[in-house]
């Protein structure tokens, strides 16, 4: 599932996030945890589970962080283009 908050969160980088999931699979396994992660952590915070700790929580929240600055930083790598080919 793409999550609309996501895209929201790198909607100007689109075009660079598809070029390089297809490109590159370390990155498509690091966007797609991160997806997978960002969506259960909106979950827990959104939903009524109070058999969360504070820990996990925290926990879940610096991992999403690590993988959206990993993300952050192969966008800034990789030159930026409007679409279109090469």
């Amino acid at each position: 599932m793409t999550s609309q908050r996501l895209l929201r969160k790198f909607f100007p980088q689109q075009y660079q996030i598809e070029e390089l999931k297809k490109s590159n699979p370390r990155f498509k396994r690091i966007y797609n945890e991160y997806e997978t992660l960002s969506d259960e952590l909106w979950e827990m915070e959104n939903c009524n589970s109070s058999g969360i700790t504070d820990d996990f929580m925290d926990s879940m929240k610096m991992q999403t962080e690590y993988l959206e600055d990993a993300i952050d930083q192969w966008l800034l790598e990789v030159p930026v283009f409007s679409g279109g080919t090469f």
